[in-house]
């Protein structure tokens, strides 16, 4: 999901972790001792499907290590798009509120040479994001976001497939100790972008290259060593859309029992994210509930009934002055996902102001939770 809007918020100090005197060190040498003391256990060789159950309910870092701008160079895209950098006691803050799963969007085309070679820099900021996380016994995901060099076309697909190659087999071997609390995501909403096939579903040929990209990112994961060849991986439909076309035409590699789908859905999407409607209600028995009812039975006949894991990678509703409302409709659509075994993630995009999506759900600089509300309502879903 591309979310340009950011919270207005004033950017902060590195994140900081504590060290292993249980106190917070205030020095990046601190900090440094800390990522490199994560310990890593032994993969548990478990299939998805199992992995899943696991996985209760997720929130998303939007806007920060996915942001990104033409102008900025280095590590201070990390705050261009206004929230301030990831901490340590954020995702402390994430883990203390009940979600126990992290999705850490990531665009890594801005840190990357003409050759494809990731910024040693860049990586060392992921991987110390990524361990405030993992060493927190939190799941995370970690994927390629907002990238604009995979857009599905048969005559650009050589040339996708070599880059996405060597993007993944760079971080796979970076990360290729962490054990199956680490989830790789091939890619974010793989689309004809700009076009009309954008969100309608996509055509033919978005779908069958998007197949391809799949199964590439899947063989070169497999393909390295450490954890790898065991470690659990998300694939997306194309765009990751829930669209029947796009479901029906997903091609699910055989042979492979550590893969999941990997869909979004802000459903209805009148009430969830579209700004040019205000409708702000949302009624559980009406059109709305049928709504996301039809969405879950469509993932339930599609994938789940045939064995094939699926996690609801990103959901949320934007704020429109109706608090109590959207933590009714939080909790009724993660009632409903749980019920057909599918675990979603809140995309909090750190944005509260202004007159875009605003998905924020906690304040990143106090670790209080503007809409305490929803995030309860998530956890009580979750966890009933």
């Amino acid at each position: 999901m591309s979310v340009l809007t950011a919270a207005a918020m004033s950017c902060c100090s590195p994140g900081t972790a504590p060290d292993d005197t249980g106190t917070v060190p205030e020095t990046a040498e601190g900090i440094t001792k800390y990522v490199s003391s994560v310990s890593h256990d032994e993969m548990r060789d478990i299939p998805s499907s199992e992995l899943v159950k696991e996985i209760k309910i997720g929130w998303s870092l939007g806007n920060t290590l996915d942001a990104y701008d033409g102008r900025i160079k280095g590590n201070d895209t990390e705050t261009c798009w206004g929230n301030p950098k990831a901490t340590y006691e954020l995702f402390t803050a994430v883990k203390d509120q009940g979600f126990n799963i992290v999705r850490i969007p990531v665009t890594w085309s801005g840190h990357m040479d003409s050759e494809g070679n990731i910024d040693e820099e860049w990586l060392d900021r992921v991987q110390e994001v990524v361990d405030y996380a993992y060493g927190q016994d939190l799941f995370v995901i970690l994927n390629i976001h907002h990238e604009d060099w995979h857009d599905p076309y048969y005559d650009k697909e050589d040339a996708i497939r070599e880059k996405l190659k060597k993007v993944w087999t760079q971080i796979g071997e970076r990360f290729q100790d962490y054990d199956e609390k680490l989830i790789f995501e091939g890619m974010n909403e793989p689309r004809k972008r700009n076009t009309a096939q954008e969100w309608n579903g996509g055509d033919t040929e978005g779908h069958e290259v998007v197949n391809h990209l799949d199964a590439e990112f899947v063989e070169t994961i497999r393909s390295l060593g450490g954890n790898n060849p065991k470690r659990h991986l998300m694939i997306p439909t194309y765009a990751a859309s829930v669209t029947t076309g796009a479901m029906n035409d997903f091609v699910f590699p055989e042979g492979d029992d550590k893969l999941i789908v990997s869909l979004h859905a802000y459903t209805p999407y009148n009430f969830a994210l579209d700004l040019n409607i205000n409708n702000r209600e949302f009624d559980e028995n009406g059109q709305g509930g049928n709504e996301v009812k039809w969405l879950m039975q469509s993932i339930k006949t599609r994938f789940i009934d045939n064995g094939i894991p699926v996690i609801l990678g990103e959901f949320g509703a934007v704020s429109k002055g109706n608090a109590d409302i959207r933590a009714n409709w939080a909790k009724f659509y993660v009632s409903e996902a749980k019920n057909i075994g599918v675990p979603c993630l809140w995309f909090d995009n750190g944005a509260f102001a202004g007159d875009g999506e605003n998905l924020g759900l906690i304040n990143r600089t106090s670790y209080t939770w503007e809409f305490k509300g929803i995030a309860d309502a998530l956890i009580e879903a979750a966890n009933t």
